[in-house]
């Protein structure tokens, strides 16, 4: 992948061998999430999407913001029309389709859009003084990019109603506690700390790594039935891989495995 940075609203780093780091680069409006950022964010991961080199993404803002939320000044120049004809929910649906491990480092605020796209990542880990929440109802408005529908799945009904119907944050402790983000560290390590854990994802196989994540987000749509069958087809699938050779190789012979794909 091209590492030179072409683009306006985010920074892209390889970091190590196989994982890509995207930092939000709007610090001017907290990292608020316009259509040309989610562009930008779908057009990385569309390339990182067909390079085997990189197997897992972590999305990062800076240590002031995640992302505030959606640009309030591109939503109030849309009419009921232009929103339901806006691209932004492609966007949306493009970087919720990235089949690779997807991870978010979050501090400061993560709030509307930026809960949003927490929400979107595989694993979260947050700085502890970051503030999180859906704040929409404040302008009038509801979440618009799933926060009305990934949020009460992942935290259940009582906190999901508070956070949306009152615009209230939640902390970083809180989030922990109700299952939204997977790790709480001191806001100076939160990149560092999520950096590492997607380097130790992207030593593993990405065959494996692929039908892990996909079994686990068909438990959203299909029932406990089809949900295990699907996860016994692709349990059944790796047994064909070199992948899976390797690591019982590797286990028997007590040295790390060597994943490569295949």
């Amino acid at each position: 992948m091209n590492q030179e940075n072409n683009f306006q609203d985010i920074l892209i780093e390889r970091h190590g061998s196989a994982v890509l780091h995207i930092a939000l680069n709007r610090p001017d409006v907290r990292n608020a999430l316009r259509n040309h950022t989610l562009l930008e964010i779908t057009r990385v991961l569309g390339d990182a999407e067909m390079d085997d080199s990189i197997r897992a993404v972590v999305i990062s803002g800076n240590g002031k913001a995640f992302a505030a939320g959606a640009d309030i000044n591109e939503m109030a120049q849309l009419s009921a029309i232009d929103t339901q004809l806006d691209v932004r929910p492609q966007y949306w649906r493009a970087i919720a389709g990235f089949s690779k491990p997807l991870l978010a480092a979050v501090n400061g605020y993560a709030l509307g859009a930026g809960c949003e796209m927490l929400m979107h990542a595989d694993i979260a880990i947050a700085g502890r003084g970051a503030k999180i929440g859906q704040p929409e109802i404040n302008l009038g408005t509801i979440p618009g990019a799933g926060g009305t529908q990934r949020l009460i799945r992942t935290v259940g009904k009582p906190l999901a109603m508070k956070m949306v119907l009152s615009g209230e944050f939640i902390s970083a402790d809180e989030a922990l506690a109700a299952g939204l983000i997977a790790e709480v560290t001191e806001d100076e390590a939160t990149v560092a700390r999520t950096l590492a854990l997607a380097d130790t994802i992207a030593a593993k196989s990405p065959l494996a790594l692929r039908l892990a994540k996909e079994s686990m987000l068909k438990s959203y749509e299909l029932g406990l039935d089809a949900g295990l069958q699907f996860e016994r087809k692709s349990f059944s699938l790796l047994a064909a891989s070199d992948d899976r050779r390797e690591g019982i190789e590797a286990f028997k012979a007590k040295r790390p495995a060597v994943f490569t794909g295949r």
